[in-house]
């Protein structure tokens, strides 16, 4: 049986979501970022209290079909932004019609009624975040950084990243490195 769980989005998530079955001693197969495959369906119960352990930690059981869709939505494009390193091979609509088995205009007509965005606007967001998280590592050029999150050019990276942040990605790596300390003054 397959439980699927909001706001896992992380393997840390995945971490503390296995930590809360083992605790409560429920059986699993598999975690994947907002799925749980369970060795058997559960009762009442154990619903209730893997639902009691999971919500102070910011999860919660999801238990309508149109909340599935939308948490798995942002599950895939979360695994596209943090694990795909440049491989995208097709365009994300086209990606989740065939993963979750659903026309695209029914997937985002749906995801932009429930959230309020459209899934386009949610994947360019969590391009950014990434970017940001990039810029402030300092391990890779912006060449790089544009490879490996699909952007087609460093201009269309900096572009993006100006319009939603309001700040050249030089101005955002300044910002960032004016207020780290070095280790030895901390």
């Amino acid at each position: 049986m397959k439980l699927y769980i909001k706001n896992m989005v992380c393997n840390r998530c995945i971490m503390v979501v296995r930590d809360v079955l083992n605790s409560i001693n429920i059986e699993y197969k598999d975690i994947a970022l907002g799925e749980v495959l369970l060795n058997k369906k559960l009762d009442s119960d154990e619903r209730q209290k893997l639902q009691d352990a999971l919500m102070p930690l910011g999860f919660e059981i999801i238990e309508d079909k149109s909340s599935r869709i939308i948490e798995q939505i942002k599950s895939i494009i979360i695994d596209i932004v943090q694990n795909q390193d440049g491989e995208m091979q097709t365009n994300l609509s086209h990606l989740l019609s065939n993963r979750l088995n659903h026309e695209y205009s029914y997937l985002s007509n749906l995801f932009s009624e429930v959230e309020g965005t459209t899934i386009e606007k949610y994947f360019i967001a969590q391009r950014i975040e990434k970017v940001k998280e990039l810029l402030v590592y300092d391990e890779l050029s912006l060449t790089e950084i544009a490879h490996k999150l699909n952007y087609s050019s460093v201009a269309y990276l900096s572009n993006q990243f100006k319009k939603v942040t309001g700040l050249t990605t030089g101005h955002f790596k300044k910002i960032k490195e004016d207020k780290r300390k070095p280790i030895d003054e901390v």
